[in-house]
């Protein structure tokens, strides 16, 4: 598996659609009736969510969102394929609303799209990113990419790890050394007047204006051009497609493409060819109003060392929040009956889990046997796990600081008072509760009696 971080301005897009049979007597507008509210990870969102279909790549998200129900519906929409880092709120997430009839979109609303935010400082970009096999830059205008961190840390990947970067042109210019930028035709103008009029042309002339390895401008129906630093240039046609209604995040899925083509094959030109082929099937399947999810979400949201959106805004409704924790390495019947017993306590389940590199600090050479990726998948299975956080530490004290639960759930086989995690959940005024296990179940004496059936190695 490949970790790719996407970094960026999330957005939550919203479609309203409706009928319309006549207009405004006080204004030549349409009125829209009998609406249907359809809505889905945008911006840095979509591209992540893009990215996580894609066969064995891992996606986290590093981006900036409200303290809304905005928020909320982006991190559902994002589902566990996705694992979602939000260090800095900002004062709304950014949310885009189409009002749309038959005819198409008849206007937008955009709010919370104000680019400034102040950058909280807490989350170490570098630690994010220093095991990436990938990172593409996702900007939507909207603040991300000028934050200091994450420009520091975007410059140290250079040379390491392929690094792609859609510009927008409001957004801050990508860091001298990416390996491909990717704007759009119009955004090629961006090289001023007086340059030349064909594409491939203003590729060139970008190439050097951001010192970039390689720019490629997109062309929509007619494909892609790109020109490197050694001078080399290439075109790529775009298959035919029936006149799309709808090529919103075509850009998205070309730059997320092409950044899973760099991570196993420097060539850029294999790159482009697949951004194109990856773009034009998106773009026939309806484009972003066709990847919409269902009202009730693609499943438990993940987050990174603090809780995720969704947690919050189940807390902000007045529920109860229950968290456990654990390796869950390898899933068993014990597991799922502690999970259970513990969302009955509440109206929201937060499992704390030990990423990798905790997992072999508690348990040892040859451990996890799933690695954390996986083991998230498993968890999100259950219809009883609403979130799941991913943490570093031997223990999750730190994590629990950030949570603050109403109630923290462990088995039966430990004191409450004993607990290292007992006075942090306290003292934030929630409860420590056992639950009883079922007898004989371990993990661990699982995963031997498996390695001695089939002489498995420990490393």
């Amino acid at each position: 598996m490949s970790t790719i971080v996407v970094i960026g301005d999330a957005l939550l897009d919203v479609d309203l659609r409706g009928e319309t049979y006549r207009t405004c007597p006080d204004a030549s507008a349409p009125v829209v009736e009998h609406t249907v509210r359809r809505h889905r990870p945008g911006g840095a969102a979509l591209t992540a969510r893009l990215l996580s279909e894609h066969a064995g790549v891992d996606v986290v998200l590093l981006t900036a969102l409200g303290t809304d129900s905005a928020a909320a519906e982006v991190a559902r929409g994002l589902g566990p394929e996705v694992t979602l880092v939000t260090p800095s709120p900002r004062g709304h997430t950014p949310t885009k609303t189409r009002i749309q009839t038959g005819a198409g979109t008849v206007a937008r609303v955009d709010e919370g799209c104000e680019p400034g935010f102040e950058w909280s400082g807490d989350s170490d970009v570098h630690a994010l990113i220093r095991e990436a096999s990938a990172v593409l830059v996702s900007d939507y205008g909207l603040g991300m990419t000028g934050q200091e961190a994450v420009r520091d840390a975007l410059a140290r990947v250079v040379g390491r790890v392929p690094l792609v970067w859609d510009p927008h042109p409001k957004g801050a210019p990508p860091v001298p050394g990416t390996d491909l930028v990717t704007p759009n035709e119009s955004e090629s103008f961006l090289v001023g007047p007086g340059a030349s009029d064909t594409p491939a042309d203003r590729a060139g002339v970008l190439v050097d204006r951001w010192s970039a390895n390689a720019v490629t401008v997109t062309l929509g129906e007619r494909g892609a051009v790109w020109s490197d630093r050694r001078g080399a240039r290439g075109r790529t046609a775009s298959p035919p497609v029936r006149t799309p209604a709808d090529t919103c995040g075509a850009g998205d899925a070309f730059a997320a493409a092409c950044t899973v083509s760099l991570a196993s094959n420097p060539d850029v030109h294999t790159a482009v060819c697949a951004g194109v082929r990856a773009a034009t099937a998106f773009v026939g399947r309806g484009a972003a109003g066709g990847h919409a999810p269902a009202e009730t979400g693609r499943g438990p949201a993940v987050g990174l060392h603090a809780p995720s959106p969704v947690t919050e805004a189940v807390r902000r409704g007045g529920g109860r929040v229950v968290a456990t924790g654990g390796c869950f390495d390898v899933l068993h019947a014990g597991h799922v009956d502690l999970l259970r017993r513990a969302r009955a306590l509440g109206d929201h389940l937060v499992v704390l889990l030990n990423d990798d590199s905790s997992v072999h600090a508690l348990k040892g050479e040859g451990r996890p046997v799933m690695p954390q990726h996986d083991r998230i998948r498993v968890l999100s299975a259950l219809d009883c796990v609403d979130s799941v956080v991913l943490f570093d530490d031997r223990t999750p004290i730190r994590t629990l600081e950030r949570l603050r639960p109403d109630v923290w759930v462990k088995g039966g086989d430990y004191e409450p008072d004993l607990l290292p995690e007992t006075p942090v959940v306290r003292g934030a005024g929630g409860e420590v509760v056992t639950v009883p296990l079922l007898a004989g179940r371990s993990s661990t004496r699982l995963i031997d009696r498996m390695r001695e059936r089939v002489d498995v190695p420990t490393s």
